[in-house]
């Protein structure tokens, strides 16, 4: 049995890297950073920063370029993938571990801003607070049936 799924809960550390490569496909790449907390023997707290790279293809590509930007909270679903180079300047061989996005969700957004969604139904945005005006923006719906083309090694930017 084999099992290759990762799921977090971060904030983007830099605005969506949205690209096109020759044959045409949307790509975007972006970071996302999440904390492990946890209480030493001294009873003191800790934290530590990861730091996670994510690649998105086709529409979900377009909607995280158009609708995230750094410090956004995202919930990221997908699968890790490791690839490989040579590097041209010192000809040693150079790994990248990321994240390839299957499934995605708004996460929430910062007191004032407009409300938060998902990519799971079309679901209209959630109110804004007492006393603020009441904005609603419609969220886009991803069929992932239409994108279950296979995505060629040949087709990467980088």
């Amino acid at each position: 049995m084999n099992l290759n799924k990762v799921q977090i809960i971060g904030r983007l550390t830099r605005d969506p890297e949205l690209r096109t490569t020759p044959s045409g496909q949307n790509v975007a790449s972006f970071s996302v950073a999440t904390t492990f907390r946890w209480v030493d023997k001294n009873g003191q707290k800790q934290e530590k920063p990861e730091f996670h790279n994510v690649v998105a293809w086709g529409r979900q590509a377009e909607i995280i370029a158009q609708y995230f930007t750094k410090g956004q909270e995202i919930y990221v679903e997908g699968r890790l993938q490791t690839r490989d180079w040579q590097d041209k300047d010192s000809g040693k061989k150079m790994y990248r571990t990321e994240i390839i996005l299957e499934k995605f969700e708004f996460g929430a957004k910062p007191a004032g801003a407009a409300g938060a969604g998902s990519t799971g139904g079309g679901a209209k945005a959630a109110a804004p607070a007492a006393g603020a005006a009441a904005v609603e923006e419609e969220i886009p719906t991803i069929n992932l049936d239409d994108e279950k083309d296979d995505i060629n090694v040949e087709d990467v930017p980088f």
